[in-house]
């Protein structure tokens, strides 16, 4: 009877869940230019739209050329981080993981208006390249926490093999760590590069509408009325973070980035 009622409590959990994903996908196939659902007719022209409009390619194009510079820079941040704190076991390093994991920890608006008073403070306030690194300093948590599993599933025994064959820091990092982290590298990029591709506070509160990203050019576009295309956006960043993740659970085993293959070898 148990297990009975704890499936059903988890098919209700993914029926609201999945609702209104079906709800806004059904939307975005609708032949008519309304907010209707079940969807009247059948129509593939607000995807098209996304790419034909000026406006929304470039809102996409700006948005990916953000999140790829964004999530390459928080994963240079992450690493040598990550690094210091595996090869250095002192107390006082533990508080660079504390600075690391403070951007987003804060609640997004806090964080938003501290970035928001820094560049205005420094005269940069709605340049293109603040937003990337603010989306880097708050994302910066993703990569690391993944690159410390990576550095923590480590066998010791291989790095000492190494530095007992003559190799110094530098090419046993390069030779035994790297490679073995790797996964993990791609796997904190892959999380940071979906979340900036969907965040909005941070990018409005820094660039204001001077830099339109796509969730910004969503609520623009909201103030002249609704249209299917916002849902076929909408479906673009669920498809777009279905495919990543999907990736990450496929070729970096998802287990072990979230630290069970740790536990099961333990």
């Amino acid at each position: 009877m148990s297990r009975l009622l704890a499936r059903l409590f988890m098919a209700v959990v993914g029926i609201v869940l999945a609702a209104p994903i079906v709800v806004v996908a059904g939307v975005s196939f609708n032949a008519q230019r309304t907010l209707t659902f079940p969807p009247v007719g059948f129509s593939l022209a607000w995807f098209g739209e996304i790419f034909a409009d000026a406006g929304w390619r470039g809102a996409l194009l700006t948005s990916l050329a953000i999140a790829a510079s964004s999530a390459a820079l928080a994963v240079a941040i992450a690493f040598p981080l990550a690094w210091f704190l595996w090869r250095w076991h002192a107390p006082w390093a533990r508080l660079f993981q504390v600075l690391g994991t403070a951007p987003f920890i804060l609640p997004p608006v806090i964080t938003a208006l501290g970035f928001l008073s820094f560049w205005a403070t420094a005269g940069f306030y709605g340049a293109p390249w603040t937003v990337v690194i603010s989306h880097a300093v708050f994302l910066v948590t993703l990569p690391l926490v993944t690159i410390t599993l990576g550095f923590s599933s480590i066998d010791p025994s291989l790095t000492e093999a190494a530095a007992t064959m003559g190799a110094d820091d530098r090419t046993v990092l390069r030779t035994v760590v790297l490679p073995l982290v790797t996964p993990y590298l791609v796997s904190g990029y892959a999380f940071a590069f979906v979340l900036s591709l969907n965040e909005y506070i941070i990018a409005y509160m820094v660039a204001g509408f001077t830099v339109e990203t796509l969730p910004i050019k969503i609520f623009n576009a909201l103030r002249y009325g609704y249209t299917p295309t916002m849902a076929a956006v909408t479906v673009f960043f669920v498809a777009a973070a279905a495919l990543v993740f999907s990736l990450v659970a496929r070729f970096g085993d998802l287990p072990r980035l979230l630290g069970a293959w740790s536990s099961r070898e333990s």
